[in-house]
């Protein structure tokens, strides 16, 4: 397996996927002074901004505005406003439309955003104008995250004099979006050691704050933003953790920032290295994460211990008296379904069928000969008329074989008896106020729909034996309900990075091993099965009938 940049399976990216470099983004950096600091109650009294990209000044908009109300003495002796100068000025009605056009579609920088961009907000909300919700740049997080360690606070005016930028704020507007300008172009200098190239980084890091583990961003300066599988790797070279993402270098990044998890704690400070395979879609990347997992088991994956908790609810119609039993791995013999994600909704499936069929309910084995003792007691669930009692000699052969054919039916894709059965329990129970009763009975019925689901959609991935499946400018080739390779309109075909974990015999239930990798890709087409191009040497199911949601109670009901 190659890691890092799998050139010849990645299909040509558009500009905007890459991330737009900072050198080519446009920032409007925005200083407002105001009569206090209530959005809602105090007014704009003085606007500055300016507009710069790759470190060049394009413009700037200055103006005083009339707020309409009186400034406070405090607030003119901070910035030298007075109702006299702020008179003759246009109020912001008439202020926000040419604010508004120089801004453009750059991006907005401030110190302390949230403060600049209410006050915006606020005024187009009372104007009866459209709202504001472009891209924000906060220079106060930028400056927490790069430069804390090196200045008292991150007030703008302390940043000014720390840092020595050229520009020093003074409580106008201009005079304090300049300053803004320069601190900007300082912290962008500064994040280029983080890995930061483009403006989805620069915002991120904004977000990452005081993360204990932020300096380990270097490590994510090599990914790119496409589809993939990454790794975490620690001392040794030891894997740590894989996952899969449709944007490697922002789904990685975000480790630092928003992603709160228990186990992430540890595993970044264990991490030394982040790897990478680039894969042509979203799809692949979920199919190789899935084999990873399953081939190599590392530590922090949950998901490595999965195929172990998988099960299935087995009906044995090759015995004299079939019954159902939840077993670990598929018999030869039998109609099965699953593997289904726990013993708890496998249970939940037998309780559904056994409420809609009276199979025996004991584990006794029973032979073609039996032969019921005559003392042989009969079991309670017979004696309340909800089973058959085979084992006492009281079943009818016919009547138990005609149960067996319904609840095989039912397995096999034709649940309506039990839909209907356990909708009318379901009423009768909410009519007599029994409100459990009725959840649990409707549990019983999801988990039945949800494992015929489940059965449903990988046989049909299987049926579909070598198949040819296109969706825009890409084709996954499937051989046996596995992905054997994948190619798109720019590449040529290749072989994929990991193998499958076996072969998949398609005429006997999907092995646990499996189920994570058929399942993705099933429910995949399923889910774009009118949008796919399909050539198949065996028969193609999707969409899949079978559904999930309970039907609605009838309106009598």
């Amino acid at each position: 397996m190659r890691v890092g940049a799998v050139s010849d399976l990645v299909q040509q990216r558009s500009f905007d996927d890459l991330g737009t470099p900072l050198a080519d983004v446009t920032f409007c950096v925005l200083d407002l002074e105001t009569t206090g600091g209530n959005r809602n109650d105090d007014m704009i009294t003085e606007i500055g901004a300016v507009k710069v990209r790759g470190g060049e000044c394009l413009g700037t908009f200055q103006t005083l505005v009339n707020p309409g109300r009186a400034i406070p003495p405090k607030i003119s002796v901070l910035t030298g406003l007075t109702d006299v100068l702020v008179a003759p000025a246009p109020r912001i009605e008439s202020v926000l439309p040419s604010l508004l056009s120089f801004l453009g579609d750059a991006v907005l920088v401030a110190h302390n955003a949230a403060f600049d961009v209410g006050f915006i907000r606020a005024a187009l909300a009372r104007a009866e104008r459209p709202a504001w919700n472009g891209r924000v740049v906060d220079t106060v997080h930028l400056a927490r995250r790069l430069v804390r360690d090196e200045v008292p606070n991150c007030k703008l005016s302390t940043l000014a004099s720390r840092l020595r930028l050229d520009h020093q704020p003074s409580h106008r507007a201009l005079d304090d979006a300049l300053a803004t300008t320069d601190l900007l172009h300082l912290l962008i200098e500064r994040a280029a050691g983080l890995g930061v190239t483009g403006l989805d980084d620069l915002v991120s890091l904004g977000k990452i704050g005081g993360h204990p583990m932020a300096a380990k961003l270097k490590l994510t300066a090599d990914l790119p933003r496409s589809p993939g599988v990454y790794m975490f790797r620690g001392a040794g070279d030891a894997l740590l953790y894989v996952g899969k993402a449709t944007n490697l270098r922002q789904r990685v990044r975000s480790y630092f920032g928003s992603d709160d998890r228990r186990k992430i704690g540890p595993m970044l400070r264990e991490t030394q290295s982040v790897a990478h395979v680039e894969l042509p879609d979203p799809l692949t990347a979920e199919v190789i994460e899935t084999r990873m997992i399953g081939r190599l088991l590392p530590r922090y994956n949950r998901r490595g211990t999965t195929a172990n908790k998988y099960c299935y609810v087995k009906l044995d119609t090759d015995t004299a008296w079939p019954r159902l039993s939840v077993v670990k791995n598929p018999a030869k013999q039998g109609a099965h379904l699953g593997p289904l994600p726990s013993r708890k909704m496998a249970a939940l499936v037998v309780d559904a069928l056994h409420t809609a069929f009276p199979l025996r309910r004991c584990t006794q084995r029973l032979g073609r000969n039996y032969t019921a003792p005559l003392d042989a007691p009969v079991c309670s669930a017979a004696q309340l008329g909800v089973a058959h009692c085979p084992c006492s000699g009281t079943a009818d052969p016919r009547a138990y074989a005609a149960a067996v054919a319904s609840a095989e039916r039912a397995m096999l894709g034709d649940p309506r008896h039990v839909v209907e059965l356990l909708r009318e329990r379901m009423s009768q129970l909410a009519g007599q106020q029994r409100f459990e009763e009725a959840a649990m009975t409707r549990d019983r019925l999801s988990a039945l729909l949800g494992a015929i689901r489940r059965t449903q959609l990988v046989a049909a991935l299987g049926a579909a034996r070598r198949a040819e499946i296109t969706l825009g400018e890409t084709t996954w080739l499937l051989d046996d309900g596995q992905l054997s390779d994948v190619r798109t309109t720019t590449t040529l075909t290749a072989a994929l990075p990991v193998s499958a974990l076996g072969s998949i015999d398609v005429d006997r239930p999907v092995d646990r091993v499996h189920m994570d990798e058929a399942l993705c890709l099933a429910k995949f087409f399923d889910k774009h099965a009118d949008r796919l191009t399909v050539t198949c040497s065996g028969d193609w199911a999707f969409p899949i009938g079978a559904s999930e949601t309970i039907p609605p109670l009838s309106r009598a009901a």
